[in-house]
């Protein structure tokens, strides 16, 4: 059986808390009520990819308790492909605690739990997945030793590699120069280059250098910088919308780039489809409940064309 797109990644539960405003250093503010919904980097993705219709397979660790049960119920129902996720009864499954103010900013802090214990031997065991991926797509809230070895197993299999770079830390050169693709936002390009003041494309240009075949730099409302060479960089622009919550914003535009590549989109449509699913996410409050269908995706582009 084929498998067009492997995830491997993080599953944590999101901990939401909407205000009027957020809080400065030191400072307890009262919000809204609690809302408790699935997410994770990695889920969110692997979860955004099917909801599109894609045939998705998830890597990831989880804890051997209630949140943990409630995750793999879940990826279930939304047909992801669990052979492959873990249950681990020594560490806690992820969670992550959100606040969320009126305009969709929000301020996040994760307790890894088991995504922290995502192994090399993990990764060996999902190989026969990796071997057959069209699109593996990786991301950094597990080990970084991991990452590395489920980007080395994508090439090796003629996969294309997705590199989300969040949360941003300085990466190793082997893993820039195995992602065919990374997805920074501005922040995040900025710290991986040491570029804090600069343009965007300035980043990009670094990352080019550093072995990177394509950079999509994603600038929230304003779009997204997409560089394939230091002279050949453009701005796309986003999609008019009202946001409410831009938690999972970044992680449903990489599910849908997987999938517009996966089924042999270009480029250029790729990007265009990912800002669409990315847009209508952040209308709606949570990470995972967020995420569209195709039918709704599709009739936004009907709706605002390119």
């Amino acid at each position: 059986m084929t498998h067009s797109i492997v995830v491997v990644g993080s599953s944590n539960t999101d901990l939401i808390v909407p205000a009027a405003r957020l809080p400065t250093s030191g400072e307890t503010i009262l919000g809204g009520d609690l809302v408790m919904a699935p997410g994770g980097k990695g889920a969110n993705q692997a979860v955004a990819a099917a909801r599109l219709g894609a045939e998705v397979t998830f890597v990831a660790r989880i804890g051997d308790d209630i949140f943990g049960r409630a995750a793999l119920d879940n990826f279930q129902r939304e047909g992801l492909k669990t052979d492959y996720v873990f249950r681990d009864a020594s560490a806690p499954s992820g969670v992550a605690l959100i606040v969320v103010g009126p305009n969709g900013q929000n301020l996040i802090a994760v307790a890894p739990g088991a995504n922290g214990r995502l192994s090399l031997a993990d990764i060996e065991v999902a190989s026969p997945a990796l071997a057959q991926a069209r699109i593996v797509l990786l991301q950094l809230e597990t080990p970084l030793e991991t990452v590395l070895a489920a980007a080395r197993a994508g090439p090796a299999a003629g996969s294309t590699v997705i590199l989300n770079p969040a949360p941003a830390q300085q990466l190793p050169a082997d893993l820039l120069r195995m992602a065919n693709i990374i997805t920074p936002n501005e922040t995040e390009a900025a710290l991986l280059t040491g570029s804090y003041g600069e343009t965007p494309e300035a980043a990009a240009a670094e990352l080019l250098a550093q072995g990177v075949e394509t950079v999509i730099v994603t600038l929230g409302e304003a779009g997204v910088l997409v560089a394939t060479a230091p002279d050949q960089m453009r701005r796309a622009p986003g999609f008019r919308v009202k946001a409410v919550d831009a938690t999972a914003a970044g992680d449903a535009f990489n599910g849908g780039l997987a999938v517009a590549l996966a089924r042999g989109e270009s480029l250029d449509s790729a990007i265009r489809y990912s800002q669409a699913v990315a847009a209508i996410s952040v209308t709606r409050l949570g990470a995972q409940p967020s995420l569209p269908t195709e039918a709704e995706v599709q009739a936004l582009l009907a709706a605002q064309p390119g």
